[in-house]
């Protein structure tokens, strides 16, 4: 008999198979010896109270034979013979699952990546971060994996309504992941581990048929008869295909600029700005789990914060427990900061984005922005970018303050210890940040500080800037045949068009293309 039971466990109980049995055995009135194992359906911590709990709902085996949990089966087709191929236009969680996708329906996928394959990008990362030198086709947004292999696999979403989660889960574990994904409140899988898993995607698609060429920036899209006949890559090859899925991202600026030179419809969109925060990840433990350390059976703590401040939302963003806070720029001049952790989530410093919602209306306030362009959003955000390169002084060195001098407008005289490999260095953020979004996370930090003890302090760090949040421009499509409304056989896709945010839904909105131009006679 296989029985669903849950469990409300101190954490050190959690933690310990046997005890887990033993409780089992007591809730179904059973002697020990008939439990003969569990899988693990869902698994939380609760730390609002003064104890802390583990809820744990597992499959209990009872009188019968133990059966490891099994993992969804996938059927991989060899596309090598297939009539149809499908260019797919960046290689990041939505153009991978894509991929992945179209071969599972025999359709032949092309992938072209503008960036490097994992191994070679690394490389690059490590010039970035050691000496400040950026590689505009390959860092921390380009290359295999797209910016999810870098911001650390944060799989949590609530957007069940895109696609089957569930699936995406499945894949990952299918290609290395660890099972805990499955049943993690907030599953994670690190970045440590996420390049061996892309890896193993790649070599999947490609045994099976598919192409998967790297830098291959694309330039240019040749248009004839209100469809996408071919794309032109910048060493001057041309591929053509029966549909075109367009997901680069919410960094390919160039992208959104060839997009508007050639009169094809985009919008500038609404995201939000702000700065990356760290604190100890002892400061943010005890505040969470209300004890002196967290000890050896506890997650480091994460937290999510959101604050009305005279009616704009400032809040919490791709928080990173025992973190690193890492060089996102895509080209030189421009500073973008955003955060990852290892599997273990075991460095000293927990960070977060703290961002505050920009509209169009903000950005119409401001100078060196055209505002009668789609592309106001992303002049506006480039803009930011530059002054804060600017405040730190060239190489990456990121403008920074503690959190209580920045929210009274006060030079640091000294920076804490900080995670951000480039270097920091004080400089007042209220002259880089535009004041409507300084004065929002100013006086957000202070209720913050209000909502979790210990928050607002000095010995937290305060670094500019986190602007990649989201995409500042939507490429629009049909909401039935999911195609841009000018080209019948191109489709924007995921978190660069304005239709996912993170790496599940991204993953969800591809296949959802993919299963789309399966239906459609091409």
């Amino acid at each position: 008999m296989q029985q669903q039971i849950s469990l409300k466990l101190l954490p050190e109980q959690a933690a310990d198979y046997k005890t887990v049995i033993d409780l089992l055995a007591k809730t179904t009135g059973k002697n020990v010896t008939a439990i003969t194992g569990y899988n693990t359906l869902k698994k939380s911590v609760d730390a609002r109270g003064k104890s802390i709990w583990v809820t744990l709902t597992v499959t209990a085996f009872i009188d019968e034979p133990f059966h490891k949990r099994i993992i969804q089966p996938f059927d991989f087709k060899s596309v090598h013979q297939s009539q149809k191929k499908v260019v797919i236009i960046g290689a990041g969680p939505a153009g991978l699952f894509a991929a992945l996708q179209l071969i599972e329906l025999g359709i032949k996928p092309l992938l072209l990546e503008r960036g490097k394959d994992v191994r070679a990008r690394r490389r690059d990362l490590a010039l970035l971060n050691k000496e400040g030198i950026v590689n505009p086709e390959s860092n921390y947004c380009f290359g295999e994996g797209g910016a999810g292999t870098y911001s650390d696999g944060k799989l949590y979403t609530r957007s069940n309504k895109r696609g089957n989660i569930d699936r995406i889960l499945h894949l990952f574990v299918h290609f290395g992941a660890e099972e805990k994904i499955l049943y993690e409140a907030h599953p994670h899988i690190g970045t440590n581990k996420l390049p061996a898993i892309i890896t193993a995607m790649r070599q999947q698609i490609e045994a099976c048929g598919g192409d998967f060429l790297f830098e291959k920036k694309v330039t240019d899209i040749i248009i004839v008869n209100e469809k996408v006949k071919a794309v032109k890559t910048a060493d001057g090859n041309m591929f053509d295909g029966d549909a075109f899925i367009l997901a680069t991202g919410h960094s390919a600026h160039d992208i959104f600029e060839l997009l508007h030179l050639k009169q094809l419809l985009i919008e500038a969109k609404p995201f939000a700005l702000g700065v990356r925060v760290e604190h100890p990840q002892s400061l943010i433990d005890a505040a969470q789990y209300h004890c002196a350390a967290r000890g050896e059976f506890l997650p480091a703590a994460a937290y999510s914060l959101v604050q009305q401040i005279n009616g704009r939302g400032v809040f919490s963003f791709c928080m990173c427990p025992g973190g690193i806070i890492a060089p996102a720029a895509t080209s030189p001049g421009q500073l973008v900061v955003n955060g990852w952790s290892p599997s273990k989530r075991n460095n000293p410093y927990a960070n977060s984005g703290m961002v505050v919602q920009v509209g169009l209306d903000d950005v119409v306030r401001k100078k060196n922005v055209n505002t009668t362009s789609e592309l106001a959003m992303l002049e506006f955000q480039q803009y930011i970018e530059e002054k804060a390169f600017t405040a730190g002084g060239g190489k990456f060195v990121a403008p920074a303050q503690r959190m209580v001098d920045f929210s009274r407008k006060k030079l640091s005289a000294d920076l804490p210890g900080c995670s951000y490999q480039p270097g920091i260095i004080a400089a007042p953020l209220n002259e880089v940040l535009p004041e409507f979004i300084y004065d929002a996370l100013a006086k957000g930090f202070v209720a913050f500080g209000k909502k979790m003890k210990g928050y607002f302090t000095n010995e937290a760090v305060v670094v500019a800037t986190e602007s990649r949040t989201s995409s500042p421009v939507k490429i629009p499509r049909d909401a039935e045949k999911l195609t841009h409304p000018q080209l019948t056989n191109l489709y924007p896709c995921a978190e660069g068009a304005g239709y996912a945010g993170g790496i599940v839904s991204a993953a969800m909105d591809g296949e959802r293309i993919a299963r789309q131009i399966a239906n459609v006679k091409i």
